[in-house]
C-alpha cells in the first residue's frame, strides 16, 4: 500500500509540474498580440474497485457503499480561453484587430493555410498585405506603390487613396475565417493555428455577419492573460506540488518505520 501511495503522489507532482508548464507559458506570452491563455485539464486515472457498492454483504443485505481506490491523476488536455483581448490604438493603418470571434488567414511556405487574431501586419517589397514572417494574408491584397492612404472597413474591405486622386479604390476584401470548434485547432509558433478534424473546416465569410467579428483598423488585440489570475493559479499550483511532495516523504517515514520495527 505505501508503495500504491507514492505512485499517487508521482502522478500529482507530474500534473503539477505540467500545469506550472502551461502557466508559465501563458505568463511568459502575457505580451504577445492576440494570444490566448491555455488551462490545463485534469483527469483521473483508474479505480481500483474493491468492493462495490450494491455488492451483497449477507444474504439479505447489500453494501450501501463502495470501497475504491484512485491511482491518481493526470492533465487530461489544454483548453485554450478564447475571450476578447484588449484592443490597443497603434494608429497603424496596417494593424488590423478583430473585434469578436473569427481568424485571419494566411498562406504559410507550401501552400498550407494557417489562422491568427495577430493582425500585426505589413506590406512585401511587390505590395502584398503580409506578416510580419511574410507569409501573404489571404485573400491576397496588393497596395500599390504610390497609395498615400489606406483604408480598411470594418467588414474587410480595403481601400486605397492614391497620389494624385482623391477617389478611394477598392482593392479587395478580407474574409473572415470561424470554425464549429474552434477550440480543435493546433496551435504553432508565430500565433498560428492549424485546423484540424475537430476543429472543423472553415468557414469563410464577412467580417461582422453570422457572429464574427468586425475588422478595427489601426489596432491590435492584446493577450488575455491576466497576470494576477495567473499568479493566484501558480501559488495554488505550487502548494499542491508541495503536498504531493510531503505526501512522499511522509510514505518515506512510513516505509523507514516499518523496516526498522519488523
Amino acid at each position: 500500500m505505501p508503495n500504491s501511495a507514492l505512485q499517487v503522489a508521482r502522478t500529482g507532482l507530474e500534473a503539477q509540474d505540467t500545469r506550472m508548464r502551461v502557466i508559465a507559458n501563458n505568463l511568459a506570452n502575457v505580451g504577445t498580440t492576440a494570444f490566448k491563455r491555455d488551462r490545463a485539464n485534469f483527469a483521473t486515472l483508474a479505480y481500483q474497485n474493491l468492493r462495490v457498492a450494491g455488492q451483497q454483504s449477507s444474504s439479505e443485505t447489500d453494501y450501501a457503499t463502495g470501497l475504491n481506490l484512485g491511482t491518481g491523476v493526470a492533465v487530461q488536455s489544454t483548453s485554450r480561453i478564447a475571450t476578447q483581448g484588449t484592443l490597443n490604438n497603434t494608429g497603424n493603418a496596417l494593424d488590423l484587430a478583430l473585434d469578436g470571434d473569427g481568424y485571419f488567414q494566411v498562406e504559410l511556405p507550401g501552400g498550407q493555410t494557417a489562422y491568427t487574431r495577430a493582425g500585426n501586419f505589413t506590406r512585401s517589397a511587390e505590395g502584398e498585405l503580409v506578416t510580419v514572417q511574410g507569409y501573404k494574408v489571404m485573400p491576397g491584397i496588393t497596395v500599390p506603390e504610390d497609395a498615400t492612404a489606406i483604408t480598411v472597413a470594418p467588414d474587410g474591405t480595403v481601400s486605397a487613396t492614391t497620389a494624385g486622386s482623391g477617389t478611394p479604390t477598392e482593392l479587395g476584401q478580407i474574409h473572415i475565417a470561424s470554425f464549429a470548434n474552434p477550440a480543435g485547432l493546433q496551435a504553432m509558433s508565430d500565433n498560428f493555428l492549424l485546423e484540424t478534424g475537430a476543429s472543423g473546416a472553415a468557414q469563410l465569410g464577412t467580417a461582422g455577419e453570422a457572429g464574427r467579428g468586425n475588422i478595427r483598423q489601426g489596432m491590435l488585440e492584446a493577450s488575455n492573460v491576466n497576470v494576477v489570475e495567473e499568479l493566484v493559479d501558480m501559488i495554488e499550483c505550487q502548494r499542491a506540488y508541495e503536498i504531493n511532495s510531503k505526501m512522499i516523504s511522509a510514505v518515506d517515514e512510513m516505509l523507514r518505520n516499518a523496516n526498522q520495527t519488523l
